[in-house]
């Protein structure tokens, strides 16, 4: 419920704070006093139209904060963690109005759109009036209410889902269908890209294998003549090697008739052998390494050529030719399959269907019943408040041929002022003071199931009095059994039954030089004088003061 309200330098007001408590609270005061800018400032923080004529004469801006405590699992909370708002239980609505006319909103703390606020707005605080233009006069609220009150919510959920099956199997069946299509019109080229892709056959990172293999072997190839040539000299018939192992036998013949002399040689001729064997195990090794067959050249060109040639064809990297062969083998088994799937696919859109249709009958039937008990216990409400010859209906059109995530059914509260008289919808056919009653017997019926924690009643009881204002004031209390309720009101017998009551007056402010808007909450003494004055006007007497009294007592 809403537990603080704060309005700084909104239009007469420059200062004020109200706490109400739960139950049903009232304000009143003379007319004129500043009620409108009370709930004015109080839609604003709510998410209201903001317009910079609100804020007080001569400020920069003016400010509303409204605070609410709340269940973990309320729907406001709900909806705002949704918007990644942190909120455990408490919410604090908070709208800056600027003088030139922008606004700027926080829940927590937190900046959101006017959009987020309002929503989150919605789910806190309904406000009912004469001229209510919103809340249950919109019949785009009139099914949920109806859900609501039949305790449908749970059918109502299973159709939305059905709904779902079906939009995702529209979307699935249009989908293979476009895909089908495209493939039909492109039948020739599949076939032919996927033959020619077939038999070319390529391989992942076959590219950049193929090219280094290439470069290695034109690399072999240039060098591959000045190792043969290096080779011949190392081993061929003039090779050093044949002519220092010769000169070694000699030397080692010779070698006993003069040892010292000739050893030193020796060694040096055989470590010379040994660097020139070593050198032509090298280049044989070299060789090796670079003997290749022309003809594997070629192929590796022609394998390379061939899958270049065939990327530039089709617009798609190397690497990406076998992916793009296996999508035209995909594209060519759906157009080969292609009937049979969308059978499969029809038939999975017709039993989705068909789930849908049982259940937005079952619940368009059970909306039915719910709104035949929702028509006769609102009926019930109508008499005590002077609408004892109205009547009132729960229209509902049922179109199978124009579903929603919401089922068939289009529901609008309906009203009959009169007997004789064509029933219409509630906010075209009912006056101002008749809607507001019709709302306060809505209210009362349906308090517990759907409503806003906190409701705000605006001069409902104008042009009534007597037995029709007590009545008013009855269900009023009835109502704040369930939820907070909020009464501006001019009429003693409504504010008799509260269990606050606020006095909304003007007085002077910077010594009299300006005017502004002040709220006092009344002990007990205090609410028994503004009874009187409500019941006797501008000179309250004694009989008036005897008479706010018993209006008190009798209440209770």
């Amino acid at each position: 419920m809403l537990i603080q309200l704060s309005i700084r330098d909104i239009v007469l007001i420059d200062k004020l704070d109200l706490a109400p408590g739960a139950g049903l609270t009232v304000l009143t005061g003379e007319t004129g006093a500043g009620k409108s800018i009370l709930l004015d400032a109080f839609a604003l923080a709510l998410g209201g139209r903001g317009d910079g004529s609100l804020v007080r004469q001569g400020q920069p801006q003016g400010q509303v904060t409204a605070s609410f405590d709340l269940a973990a699992d309320h729907p406001a909370i709900q909806l705002a963690r949704s918007h990644d708002i942190e909120a455990d239980g408490e919410l604090i609505m908070r709208r800056v109005q600027l003088a030139d006319g922008r606004t700027r909103a926080f829940v927590n703390d937190q900046a959101v759109s006017a959009q987020t606020a309002r929503a989150i707005g919605a789910c806190l605080v309904e406000i009912h009036g004469q001229h209510d233009d919103r809340a249950l006069v919109d019949p785009a609220m009139h099914r949920a209410l109806i859900d609501a009150y039949g305790g449908l919510d749970k059918k109502a959920a299973e159709v939305r889902a059905a709904h779902a099956r079906v939009r995702s199997a529209q979307s699935e069946l249009a989908s293979e269908q476009a895909r089908i299509e495209a493939a039909r019109k492109e039948a020739d080229f599949l076939r032919h890209a996927h033959a020619e892709l077939t038999k070319l056959a390529p391989i992942a990172n076959e590219e950049q294998e193929l090219a280094a293999h290439r470069t290695t072997m034109m690399q072999g190839e240039k060098v591959t003549t000045e190792l043969r040539e290096a080779h011949n000299a190392l081993r061929g018939d003039d090779s050093p090697g044949s002519i220092l192992s010769s000169a070694l036998r000699r030397l080692e013949r010779r070698a006993p008739q003069a040892p010292a002399l000739i050893e030193p040689s020796l060694k040096a001729l055989d470590a010379a052998l040994n660097a020139v064997e070593t050198a032509a195990q090298s280049v044989e090794s070299a060789l090796q390494s670079c003997d290749f067959d022309p003809r594997e050249l070629e192929r590796a060109e022609e394998r390379l050529f061939a899958l270049r040639a065939a990327a530039r064809k089709y617009a798609t990297p190397v690497d990406d030719l076998a992916a793009l062969a296996a999508r035209y083998a995909a594209d060519l088994a759906a157009l080969d399959a292609g009937e049979a799937h969308l059978v499969k696919l029809d038939k999975a859109l017709a039993e989705a269907r068909t789930s849908f249709d049982t259940a937005a009958a079952a619940l368009s039937a059970s909306r039915r019943k719910a709104a035949a008990q929702l028509d006769k216990v609102v009926n019930a409400e109508l008499p005590p408040l002077k609408l004892e010859q109205a009547r009132f209906t729960t229209s509902i059109e049922s179109d199978p041929t124009s579903p929603t995530a919401d089922g068939i059914d289009r529901v609008e509260f309906w009203v009959q002022t009169n007997p004789g008289t064509r029933p219409g919808p509630l906010l075209k056919v009912a006056s101002g003071g008749e809607l507001a009653r019709f709302m306060l017997a809505l209210k009362v019926v349906l308090a517990d199931r759907g409503s806003a924690p906190t409701l705000v009643f605006d001069e409902i009881d104008t042009g009534v009095g007597g037995a029709v204002a007590d009545a008013i004031g009855h269900r009023l209390a009835r109502l704040a059994a369930k939820v907070q309720v909020l009464a501006v009101t001019h009429a003693p017998q409504v504010a008799a039954r509260a269990g606050g009551h606020m006095r909304i007056a003007k007085a002077a402010a910077d010594k009299g030089k300006r005017v502004a808007t002040r709220v006092e909450a009344l002990d007990a003494a205090d609410r028994r004088e503004e009874i009187a004055r409500m019941l006797a006007g501008a000179t309250i007497t004694e009989e008036a003061r005897a008479a706010a009294r018993r209006l008190i007592e009798s209440a209770k």
